[in-house]
């Protein structure tokens, strides 16, 4: 069952603490180990959030051993129309695509259709030259670049665990600034093969598979996945990944007919102060990026953690094995890879095929698991998978800002597992 609350711009805390309104609880949520007076307050936290003005809404949703135990819309969709929040709301998913296009590789793989360890220039021969790009003082005091020679050729398997060499989005000068003049990150006027040798004539902030870093190279495996399978990304991704596992809602454009479910940021973001920018994905996009353009609903999103969960199947439908699924959710950094000047995961957790995977059971700053895996987008949308909980949370928003969302998703992730009996 879903529960939706409409919020108007004030919320009445002590009545949704109390209860008031249908509060239908799935009976499953007690059969398969979760309190249900806990699940309760996920509402309450999402709503308070909401009141004092720090996201318009949200769509949560959890499940445990194959069933949706708990699932609610808080909130508005749209602060300017004041539209309530819907549960089959569709959120801009940022770097959720990621885990999506991660799979895609996978399947081409288990094809024989391309290795992990084949070097990105097999496929798009322009990429084989290029430099790494180390920083040096000028003899006026500025600072520079001197471009040497990679020691190998970035792989598949790289571009998959962040350590392609690429400069990540939170990176510095100097390499980055060549990325920022380019515009080539945020060009929506080019293809994914476009976009590739645009970055193939600019240098490299590291030696590949020698630091992790967060970057947009992502967009080099959509290219390869065109290239190998002979379609566009949003083709190959709809015909071997969302139409078999049903994900009707998850694409890179919303249909005219469904606009009216996408959620809608604030208007001016309450950390930066700045007026939100969101990405238009009312058209068709010409650049179906791979990093970080598709949109979803967290109904849509959970089919595709439960795949994930169950090994690679759902609903009878396989999707991978189940070892390229275990393979995919190990850390994939080893001692000898740094983590660069913004590791995202943190402390607790490693990296493996497309998000982050949790490595111990402390250190790190939530619940959680060893082995758990999880990942986000910069829009606000959250999810995480426990194989020993048997668990699955899913956390949407709209809040245009990087930096805010860990706070939410923290919360969000503590009162699930404070939950599990």
């Amino acid at each position: 069952m879903v529960r939706k609350i409409a919020l108007p711009s004030v919320v009445l805390m002590s009545a949704i603490l109390a209860g008031c309104g249908s509060l239908d609880r799935p009976r499953e949520a007690r059969d398969v180990g979760v309190s249900d007076l806990r699940l309760k307050h996920l509402s309450a936290e999402v709503a308070s959030n909401v009141q004092r003005g720090l996201i318009p809404g949200a769509v949560i949703l959890v499940a445990r051993d194959g069933k949706i135990v708990y699932s609610d819309a808080v909130g508005v969709q749209d602060p300017k129309s004041g539209t309530a929040m819907r549960p089959d709301a569709i959120f801009r998913l940022k770097s959720m695509t990621k885990p999506i296009v991660s799979v895609g590789i996978m399947m081409l793989a288990e094809e024989g259709r391309i290795l992990l360890s084949d070097p990105a220039s097999d496929y798009f021969p322009e990429l084989k030259d290029q430099k790494v790009g180390i920083g040096k003082k000028n003899a006026d005091g500025s600072t520079g670049i001197e471009e040497v020679a990679a020691a190998r050729q970035m792989t598949i398997q790289d571009l998959l665990r962040q350590t392609s060499g690429y400069p990540g989005y939170f990176t510095k000068p100097p390499v980055k600034q060549k990325y920022l003049d380019s515009k080539v990150d945020f060009d929506p006027n080019q293809t994914l093969a476009e976009y590739v040798s645009r970055v193939a004539k600019l240098p490299l902030a590291y030696q590949p598979g020698t630091t992790w870093d967060y970057s947009a190279g992502t967009n080099i495996l959509g290219a390869i996945i065109e290239r190998v399978s002979g379609q566009s990304i949003d083709a190959f991704l709809s015909e071997k990944i969302l139409r078999p596992l049903g994900m009707k809602d998850t694409g890179f454009w919303v249909d005219t007919a469904e606009q009216g479910r996408i959620a809608e940021p604030l208007a001016v973001d309450p950390g930066t102060k700045l007026p939100a920018q969101a990405l238009d994905v009312r058209h068709p996009p010409r650049f179906l990026c791979a990093d970080a353009c598709m949109v979803s609903t967290a109904s849509d999103y959970y089919r595709f953690a439960q795949m994930l969960l169950n090994g690679g199947q759902l609903d009878g439908v396989r999707i991978l094995s189940r070892k390229s699924v275990e393979y995919m959710t190990a850390d994939q950094l080893g001692l000898g890879i740094n983590q660069g000047p913004f590791y995202i995961p943190g402390s607790g957790y490693g990296f493996g095929l497309g998000f982050q995977v949790r490595t111990a059971l402390g250190e790190a700053a939530a619940p959680g698991s060893v082995g758990e895996y999880s990942w986000f987008g910069a829009d606000g949308t959250f999810f995480f998978v426990d194989p020993k909980e048997r668990l699955i949370g899913i956390y949407m928003m709209a809040r245009l800002n990087p930096f805010a969302g860990p706070k939410f998703w923290r919360q969000f992730r503590t009162g699930v597992y404070s939950a599990i009996d």
